[in-house]
């Protein structure tokens, strides 16, 4: 098995919720980290004085080549996007714009400045779109068909990637994330109501809404989730592409029932129309085979473990 030794990473988007814990993770692997934020800090008041933070937004391709040229990474982890299916049916041209560009630009930084790290370019498995429940489980060579603005800018991520590795000789793999619990992203469904529940326990908030409940998925705990990066970059295969997700199938329904039980108080829920997506993912499962053959990959806290200390994360805030 593949097991490559870094020194120093750069982290795009290290302020974002799944970067700073990705950062965290890394801390503990003895590497130089590096990473690039555009807006607020808060997610690394912990650990600020241990990394080195970069002011840049990365649709400014001469500031983000220079930042390449000097750093020199010797790998990339590939983080930065607005990563918000709902918003993007509003601002469908910031995000595309915004997610197309950055990535372009990181790629066409590490062309020009001959610097040759891997990189990890961070795609989604909302690149498969709607596929249909007999067609179950998502393989990596299934059709990509997006059905959402954000959607399509990961497409255009996942594809301009595979380019540049293909004529270029750049040094990528491509993740393809299913759904994760991450307690720094309020504007994920999960985390959204579990920040809600908590609300209503402190008497801030009467009643939880809520858009679709019928989607199918897996899901995992954010540390399993960036966990598999790093693993990704360690032993992952050059120019493959990995599906990474849950074992474990549920109706995000249920997620909702497991998130009453589990409150101080009774919870009152109801649909808010403004949360529903013009169009919506209906099943979600992934095959995840190939990731865990070339990497060993283990999940390693369980849903309702994960769902617990979301709400505890939450409650001590």
């Amino acid at each position: 098995m593949i097991n490559r030794i870094f020194k120093k990473c750069l982290i795009t988007g290290i302020n974002g919720s799944g970067g700073s814990f990705l950062a965290e993770l890394l801390l503990k692997k003895n590497i130089k980290i590096y990473g690039t934020y555009r807006n607020k800090k808060n997610n690394l008041n912990s650990i600020k004085n241990n990394i080195n933070l970069i002011k840049c937004d990365l649709n400014n391709f001469k500031k983000t080549l220079n930042i390449i040229k000097k750093i020199k990474p010797e790998v990339i982890f590939h983080l930065a996007s607005i990563a918000d299916v709902r918003l993007s049916f509003d601002k469908p041209r910031e995000i595309i714009n915004n997610n197309n560009n950055c990535t372009l630009n990181i790629l066409e930084a590490i062309r020009i400045s001959k610097v040759n790290p891997l990189i990890l370019i961070c795609s989604t498995s909302e690149v498969y779109g709607n596929v249909k429940k007999n067609k179950m489980p998502i393989k990596e060579n299934f059709k990509i068909q997006p059905i959402n603005p954000y959607a399509v800018s990961k497409t255009f991520q996942d594809l301009v990637a595979q380019t540049y590795s293909k004529n270029y000789g750049l040094r990528i793999i491509i993740t393809r994330m299913f759904t994760y619990i991450n307690p720094r992203r309020s504007n994920l469904f999960i985390s959204n109501w579990a920040n809600q529940v908590v609300e209503i326990e402190k008497r801030k908030k009467k009643v939880l809404e809520h858009g679709n409940l019928n989607s199918v998925r897996t899901v995992i705990d954010i540390k399993d989730a960036m966990k598999a990066y790093w693993l990704a970059a360690k032993r992952g295969k050059i120019g493959e592409i990995y599906n990474i997700g849950g074992n474990f199938k549920i109706r995000i329904s249920k997620i909702l029932d497991i998130l009453k039980k589990k409150s101080k108080i009774k919870i009152q829920s109801k649909i808010n129309k403004k949360l529903l997506r013009p169009s919506d993912i209906e099943y979600q499962i992934p095959c995840s085979k190939k990731f865990i053959k070339d990497t060993n990959w283990k999940i390693s806290t369980n849903l309702e473990t994960a769902i617990e200390n979301l709400l505890e994360g939450y409650r001590a805030d």
